[in-house]
């Protein structure tokens, strides 16, 4: 599965890379022409400016209200993937039964092991190519905001509180705010995870690592994005990714197996008293 991902992200940015190699860095103006400088880059400033407007053309609230549209329009994604996160957690005991039982890298072991993986993802309705795919989407997300503010130069001067929209945070503020919405999103998402891994570590401590040194480096503007983005993903992970609901529905699963595991021993054991009667 991870190959698969790995795979697919490669292939997201390496089209990403295609796309924008015939970028410029032109201002973007009502004349700007083309897919990428007049109908994407120009059309994120627009509705930046737009957006700006109804709170006395602060160009940092139209950045976080534009921000929460994006999220929004992405939702269903985002919800496609969170269940997919979720089976995929929920069947991580199999797999590692299957690991373990197939331990050689013997190529035709290995094979075998591939084959019962993808039958086992199959069978829990996972599709191990969806899973990085709210990622590769973002990508051009996080370079046409990017364009659309240092190539519109209204954007690009604005404004918002103690940040120049078009330079770093001085105060680096932004990023550490960055990171800890990053680290606190990481964690609601792998608590629900039914037993913790090196991989999930990771992903809670890595991440907002990698965010905040990339928020030192970046636009103001960008950091807000991010911030913004990381703390509606918290809310969103709460109302339908909400670990100690999970974890109470899993214990009372659990408690209910163990029940019923319970009530057939108990059958077993009566019939087998009949009988010597």
């Amino acid at each position: 599965m991870k190959k698969y991902r790995r795979t697919l992200l490669m292939l997201g940015i390496v089209s990403l890379v295609f796309i924008l190699s015939a970028c410029s860095n032109k201002p973007i103006t009502n004349q700007s022409t083309g897919i990428w400088d007049g109908l994407i880059v120009l059309n994120f400033s627009r509705a930046i400016i737009w957006l700006a407007h109804f709170f006395g053309n602060s160009y940092g609230m139209g950045i976080i209200l534009f921000t929460i549209v994006i999220r929004i329009i992405l939702l269903p994604l985002m919800i496609f993937q969170t269940r997919s996160m979720r089976k995929t957690q929920e069947i991580q005991p199999k797999v590692k039964a299957l690991q373990k039982k197939y331990s050689s890298k013997d190529r035709e072991t290995v094979q075998k092991l591939q084959a019962e993986q993808q039958k086992l993802y199959s069978e829990a309705g996972i599709n191990p190519l969806m899973g990085c795919l709210p990622a590769v989407v973002q990508l051009p997300i996080i370079w046409a905001l990017y364009q659309a503010i240092w190539r519109t130069a209204i954007l690009r001067s604005g404004s918002f509180l103690w940040l120049q929209l078009g330079h770093k945070d001085p105060y680096f503020i932004l990023p550490v705010l960055a990171a800890l919405a990053t680290m606190a999103s990481s964690w609601l998402t792998t608590k629900s995870a039914p037993e913790t891994s090196s991989m999930n570590t990771m992903m809670v401590f890595g991440m907002p690592v990698v965010v905040f040194f990339t928020a030192l480096n970046v636009p103001s503007s960008l950091s807000l994005y991010w911030t913004v983005s990381y703390v509606f993903q918290v809310g969103q992970t709460l109302l339908i990714q909400n670990p100690w609901k999970i974890q109470a529905e899993r214990d009372e699963k659990e408690k209910a197996e163990a029940d019923h595991e319970r009530a057939v021993r108990r059958a077993i054991r009566k019939a087998k008293q009949s009988r010597r009667k």
